[in-house]
């Protein structure tokens, strides 16, 4: 998504030249160009795919409307275990229209977990929990902290279900870097992504997330707090910007790598 602009056979191209062997895709743009065709194109440039995302949105009361929401996430289990990445990421859901039960909602969520936990051990895939920024609470996930996140979690096998350490959505959270803790101990850590936090956020919110090093958080302490909690997996950077979707796809790809190398390795 952060350089959504490209097409796949782009994307790979690009990755392919910048040396980047590993990518995260989104549901979206796999559909469109066909699952077994980026698979394919994917595997035969020598990418690794990271995770799958999004799965999620099990808050609905109608039955009808979470049965669907259940097989499509049936459907998001099968694509990732095609893709060949064993993690797919989870946005919970919001509030279902005129409900005001953030409980009933998270227990909802509990609900599916239970059905879709088990299909997805069956195929090689874990439930990657992602917590939101509490601003989307009320429409996109009514999972805000990591440790509602890890509450939800540790109902079930660490190997069927975790979360995702994003730090866009908790790095003003100051119980994160014990909660980051509590889920490397219960091994739980599934992804680890990074975006940074810029002001003022535009119209809508959803497209907000800045560049690394272009906002205020410390990358290289959110990326000590997920190492020393014993994650060793791939770190991805996930970016919704209207500036940078305007741009050229390679050159805010390879601005992205060394932004990464400059802010979060060196």
């Amino acid at each position: 998504m952060t350089v959504k602009q490209l097409s796949m056979p782009e994307l790979v191209e690009a990755c392919v030249a910048l040396e980047i062997g590993n990518v995260g895709l989104w549901r979206e743009p796999v559909q469109s160009y066909g699952v077994e065709a980026t698979a394919k194109l994917v595997r035969d440039a020598g990418l690794t795919v990271t995770t799958l995302c999004r799965g999620g949105f099990f808050t609905a009361i109608d039955p009808e409307e979470r049965a669907r929401a259940l097989a499509d996430n049936r459907r998001a289990v099968d694509e990732a275990a095609t893709l060949g990445t064993d993690t797919l990421v989870l946005v919970s859901g919001g509030l279902p229209p005129g409900s005001k039960d953030l409980h009933g909602a998270r227990e909802r969520i509990a609900d599916a977990l239970a059905e879709l936990g088990p299909y997805a051990e069956r195929h090689g895939v874990r439930l990657a929990i992602e917590p939101l920024h509490p601003m989307y609470a009320s429409d996109r996930c009514v999972v805000s902290t990591l440790t509602q996140a890890l509450d939800l979690a540790e109902r079930f096998p660490a190997h069927q279900v975790g979360v995702t350490v994003d730090t866009y959505h908790i790095w003003w959270d100051d119980t994160a870097p014990e909660q980051i803790a509590r889920a490397g101990a219960g091994g739980r850590i599934h992804t680890f992504q990074l975006a940074d936090w810029t002001t003022p956020l535009p119209e809508g919110v959803l497209n907000g997330r800045g560049q690394i090093g272009d906002g205020s958080i410390d990358m290289r302490e959110w990326k000590g707090y997920v190492e020393a909690a014993g994650y060793t997996g791939p770190i991805e950077v996930e970016l919704f910007n209207e500036e940078l979707w305007a741009r050229d796809g390679r050159e805010v790809l390879a601005e992205t790598a060394q932004r990464f190398v400059r802010n979060v390795i060196s």
